[in-house]
C-alpha cells in the first residue's frame, strides 16, 4: 500500500518534476508501465523492458525512483525499476 502520509505537499514545486518524465513524452506508451491483469511472461518481461529503456533516458529518473521509494508505490515502473526491485532497495537500505 502507497505511504500517502509520505506524499509531498500538495504544491506545484513538488510535483513539477513529473513534467519532464520520458514517461509523459508522446512518443512513450504509457500502458508499458503498469501491468494488466493476468499479464504473465513474456509479454510482462517485454513490457517491463520498454518501459525501462524510456526510463534510462529520462532527465528525472533519480527523482521518480526516490518519490517511488519514499512512497512506497506498489505498482508499476518507476525510476527504472519495478515492484520487485524496489521492495529490494528498500530491503537493503533497511539492512545497511
Amino acid at each position: 500500500m502507497a505511504m500517502t502520509k509520505q506524499l509531498p505537499r500538495p504544491v506545484a514545486e513538488s510535483w513539477d518534476w513529473q513534467r519532464f518524465g520520458r514517461c509523459r513524452q508522446a512518443d512513450a506508451d504509457p500502458d508499458a508501465f503498469f501491468h494488466p491483469i493476468g499479464e504473465r511472461d513474456p509479454a510482462r518481461s517485454r513490457r517491463t523492458a520498454r518501459a525501462k529503456a524510456l526510463c534510462t533516458r529520462c532527465p528525472v529518473l533519480r527523482r521518480c525512483r526516490e518519490y517511488a521509494l519514499s512512497t512506497r508505490e506498489p505498482y508499476g515502473i518507476w525510476g527504472g525499476l519495478d515492484e520487485h526491485e524496489r521492495e529490494q532497495l528498500l530491503a537493503a537500505r533497511r539492512v545497511a
